[in-house]
Formats: structure tokens, sequence, C-alpha cells
């Protein structure tokens, strides 16, 4: 996930979903029937947050030089090329699948383990999927909204999702001591990069909890939908009378 990609897919989604949370009472309550707890999770996601992830985060930009930075950044980017190359032909994307597979395998070689991203300058663009979207597109209904603790936002699929994605990724397979690391310096390399979009996102929100909630249910929905939004509003139809979602966000 390069920072690039971040600050121009995220942040203008995350201020758009931002600026327009006034939604029907009850169809948020059928979203978000958990909001107590996760009011409290995110509260504790948000301190530790603050106290130990925020710290390492300016002190690892500080002592990074910008190559050295990215090179990590695009390192596990190519590390993630094997999940989306795999979701890609789970979800029936076959030249998707191909290009990607292309992509990883070019940076992987000719970009020294993915430290350079190679394919981008021969137009292989990076793509966006995961597990969570996977099981979206196979119809798996989404479920209502889940702050879970240290990962954040998320949903009973999503938990799934997670799962599925751990499982593709190799770093998972190194044993203890080394994945534990490698996901470390994942996380911390990933809150680094997004230090400079804290700002604009919480001088965005209103309510802290519904923007971040309402952003990652948009997002989500933009993701598993490939970016084709149906006419309906997603906080108006979303939920079926079984509390299940019909174009579930994650």
């Amino acid at each position: 996930m390069s920072k690039t990609w971040l600050q121009i897919t995220v942040v203008p989604l995350l201020i758009l979903t931002g600026c327009a949370t006034t939604g029907d009472t009850s169809t948020r309550n059928s979203i978000d029937p958990w909001e107590g707890w996760n009011r409290k999770v995110q509260t504790f996601n948000d301190n530790l947050d603050e106290y130990a992830m925020k710290p390492v985060a300016k002190g690892y930009r500080w002592v990074m030089p910008t190559f050295a930075d990215q090179g990590v950044t695009n390192f596990f980017s190519n590390i993630d090329d094997i999940g989306v190359t795999i979701n890609d032909f789970l979800q029936g994307k076959f030249t998707q699948g191909a290009a990607d597979a292309g992509r990883f395998l070019l940076n992987t070689t000719v970009g020294l383990a993915g430290f350079f991203d190679v394919a981008e300058t021969v137009d292989l663009k990076k793509h966006n999927e995961d597990f969570g979207q996977t099981l979206g597109v196979w119809g798996v209904p989404t479920g209502p909204y889940l702050v879970l603790p240290f990962f954040g936002p998320s949903t009973p699929r999503g938990v799934g999702g997670l799962a599925g994605d751990a499982a593709m990724n190799p770093i998972s397979y190194l044993g203890l001591p080394v994945s534990t690391g490698l996901f470390a310096l994942n996380a911390v390399d990933m809150r680094a990069d997004y230090l400079n979009m804290e700002k604009i996102a919480n001088e965005a929100a209103i309510d802290r909890y519904t923007f971040y909630r309402d952003a990652y249910l948009s997002r989500r929905n933009y993701l598993v939908n490939d970016g084709k939004i149906p006419e309906d509003d997603f906080f108006d139809e979303d939920f079926d009378e079984k509390g299940a979602s019909p174009i579930s966000p994650y």
C-alpha cells in the first residue's frame, strides 16, 4: 500500500463520508447494534494509538530516510500482492489476477524482493483485493459493524476476511518471533504513512466514532462493488429484514 494511494483514495473518501453522516436512526441502529461495545473498544484503541503506536511511528519516521521508508512500504505491498492475486482468481478476475501475478514476479526479481516498485514503471498498477471482499463477492452477509481490539473497524464477515488474509500471507509461516517482528514493522510503517492524514480526518469529524464507522462501511461497500455503487444509498436500504447486507462493505 503506497503513500500516494493512501493520500488520493482514503482521505477524500473519509472526508466525503464524514460530511454525509445524517441518516435514518433506525437504519443506523440496524447496522450498529453493538455501539456501546464498539465505542469502548474504539476508546481503548485510540488510547493505545496515542500512547504507543503514534510515538513509535513518529520515531520511525524521524530515523528512517525517505527512500528506506518507501522501500519498506514497497516490500510489504509486494508481499500483499500474493493475497491480492489469490483473491483475484477467487473472485473470477482472471485477467487482473494474471497482471497482479506478473506484478509480484517482476517486483520480487527486478525490484529486489519488492523494495523497488518496478512494476509501476511498466504500468502494472497496484490493486486492492482481500479475502473480506472475496466473501462479499461470494454473497456472504456482512453483519453489523464491529470494532475489534487492536485491529479496529470490522464486521463479523470482516473477521473471516482477516483470518483468510493471514492464511494467504507467507509471513504468517515464518515462525512466531520473525512473524511478530515483521507484522509489527508493517504496522508501524503503515501508521507512519497515516500521520499526515490524521489531522484532516479528525478535523472533518463532528463525532469521531460515527465518522470512522461510516467511512469504513462506505469504503468496504466501494471495494466489494469495485467502485460501482448502487443508486440506493448505503445507509437507506443496505440491510434486509434479517439484518444481512446485500451490498456488504467487508
